[in-house]
Formats: C-alpha cells, structure tokens, sequence
C-alpha cells in the first residue's frame, strides 16, 4: 500500500472514530433541544420558579458519562425515566399514577411526543417489537440513538378477546355467562355500552400477577376470589377506575388520612362468582364488579384486617367509609368523566366497614349492610 493510501485510510479511520465518539453528543444536544421547545409550553404551577426544562436538562447533563463510555450508554435510568414521563404523561392517566395501559387489542401507543431520533419498542419474553403483537404484557421500551432502555413502571396490557371465553371457560378457568349474553340489559341513566359484554380479559399467571396498574394497585388486587388453584386466571378491569381510585388516594392524602394501608376487599367478580360465590346477600345482579369497573376498598394502615379510624372518633363504624366518600364526591366534581357510584357499607361478619367505588356513568349513591 502506497504511503498516501495509508495516509487516507488513516484519516478515514480517525473520522469514522470521531463520529462514533460525537454521535452521543449530537443526539444529546437534539434532546435537549426537543426538552426546550416542549418546556415552554409546560410550566410548573404558578408560585413555582423551576421549570420542566431545567429539570430534563439537569438530568440529562449529569447522565453523560466519561469520554471512554460506550454510545449506548450515554443517557442513564434518571434521565430516561424523565423523557419517557414527558413521552407517556397522557397514558398514565388523570391521577398521573398510571403504570399500564389496557388495550382490547394489540397495537403501538401513541406518545405524547418523542425526542428527535429516539423511538418506542415493545418487549415480551425476549421478544423486541415495534407495536404488541399479542394478549399478554409488553414492557415499553425507549430507544434513543443507540440505546434501548425499558420504562420504568410502565407496560401495555393486551386483552384476550371476549371469544375465547367458550361455555363459559376460558381454558379451565370458569368466569360464566354476562347478562347481555342472553337477554338486553341496561339502564336508562347509563351510558350505551355500560352493560355489554366486556372487550376482553387480561391473562394473569402467578408470574405476572404482581404486575403494577397504578403507584398503588396490581393486577393481583382485582382477581376473583374464587378457584384458588387455576392459573391462568382472567380478569376484566377497566383503567378509568384504577385512575379514579388513585385520585381518591390522592385527595385523602392531601387531607391527612394516611393510604399506604389501603386494600382491595373485592374487585372483579365474574358472573358466575358473582350469583354463586361466598356470601351473595346484597349483590345485584348487573353489579358493576362484572363489568371491571368496580371495586370495595378499605383503609387499613395498622394492618388489624379492618377500616381504620380515619375520622378520629376513637371507634370503627360507617362513619369513616363516609370519609372515603366525601373524597369521591370531590374527586367526582373535579373529573365528571369519572362519575359513578358510591356506597358505603358497615361492618358484617367476616369484614369490618368499606366502600364501594365504581364508574358506571351516572352518579349514584347508598348505604348497605353487606356486599358491595
């Protein structure tokens, strides 16, 4: 080779090494700039003097490692996680404590916006693509320039669909018959599609059981509880309750009550639990727990089983689920699409005091003595 072929091949080698080392700079500075233009429009609330932009910036800034790192490293877990909180603000609901999107059917979310040259990929025991493919839970994953991080705290959930129910078992899990199977059912205050068949069901193995929907809830926490040595299981739950039980939290929270104890007594209820399964007494017969969007809560930060005195009268009664309630009144006046039931129940055998949350579309409330 002449001297001048090695001269270029020199200096071809040396560029294409320049590259690979600025390539994470140029994808940073494009970031930071996608941050700027997106922070302008998105302030913190009056009073407040920090900005979304000074935040990102920081996070990213202090994520850029040494000049020897490797291009696919360049951003850490913090300054992804904030990109990817702008990306997905909407998906996590009203409460902002949403960990998982449900979807009747497979398909890519549709971010909020996306940083110049990054991208969303979908995971799914080892499988890597760019939109789910199939029922099951897919781990969102971020890709900037080189590098593919998962989100922290979030997946897409998709359905099976409500046909592979098959006389009344989905495998040899037994869920029953939905009332508008066989007959027209509904109510005149309810909204059109409030009594269908529900769109699909969420399969729930005993790995994936502890799979977070929301900062405080898991898939876990809705199953029926019925038929305790089947897996998989197959649960209908629908997101807009899992939002509204967060911003119920939240609003207790910000008057004092303490809800790192709250529990779920009972979430989903198939239909044939529903008219069959444990104490029936007081369950309606187009319960809203049939349809995913109900469930009874408690209170419960001494860990005793039972309601906690959360209106400090020194006894456990009705009167604190009324507490819970006047919190989904408010929660209710500020989100109207949230609106729907609320009933407060007293201590009977086998459970203390609770309350019934749900959204079935139209405003209702009560008092009872037994089941929600």
């Amino acid at each position: 080779m002449s001297t001048g072929s090695s001269t270029r091949a020199h200096r071809e080698s040396t560029a294409e090494r320049v590259f690979d080392f600025s390539r994470p700079v140029i994808l940073f500075a494009l970031s930071v700039g996608w941050v700027y233009s997106l922070a302008n429009a998105k302030r913190f609330a009056a009073g407040s003097e920090t900005s979304v932009l000074s935040e990102a910036t920081a996070a990213i800034t202090n994520a850029l490692p040494s000049s020897a790192a490797p291009t696919t490293a360049y951003l850490t877990d913090a300054a992804l996680n904030r990109i990817t909180d702008m990306v997905l603000e909407s998906a996590r609901g009203l409460s902002g404590k949403l960990r998982a999107t449900i979807q009747p059917a497979p398909a890519a979310l549709t971010p909020d916006t996306l940083p110049p040259g990054s991208k969303l990929e979908y995971s799914n025991g080892g499988e890597v693509a760019t939109a789910a493919k199939a029922s099951g839970i897919w781990r969102v994953m971020l890709g900037v320039g080189n590098a593919l991080r998962p989100v922290a705290n979030f997946n897409v959930i998709t359905m099976l669909p409500f046909s592979a129910k098959q006389n009344g078992k989905i495998g040899l899990y037994f869920v029953g018959n939905w009332p508008s199977e066989t007959k027209k059912v509904g109510s005149t205050k309810a909204p059109p599609t409030a009594y269908a068949n529900p769109a699909g069901f969420i399969e729930v193995t005993q790995d994936n059981a502890d799979t977070p929907v929301s900062e405080h809830f898991k898939l876990r926490d809705f199953l029926t509880h019925d038929q305790p040595n089947v897996w998989p299981k197959y649960l209908v739950l629908q997101q807009k309750l899992v939002d509204k039980l967060e911003l119920v939290l939240e609003d207790l929270s910000a008057h004092g009550v303490d809800i790192s104890g709250v529990h779920v007594m009972s979430g989903f209820r198939s239909p044939q639990y529903n008219y069959t399964g444990g104490n029936t007494a007081g369950r309606a017969n187009l319960s809203r727990h049939m349809f995913g969007d109900a469930a009874d809560i408690y209170i419960d930060d001494n860990g005793d089983g039972q309601m906690d005195d959360l209106n400090h009268d020194g006894k456990i009664s009705v009167a604190d689920s009324k507490v819970i309630s006047t919190a989904v009144d408010r929660v209710e006046s500020a989100h109207p699409e949230l609106v729907g039931g609320a009933g407060v129940y007293t201590a009977a055998p086998g459970h203390g005091p609770f309350i019934h949350i749900d959204t079935r579309g139209y405003r209702a409330r009560w008092s009872g003595t037994s089941g929600g």
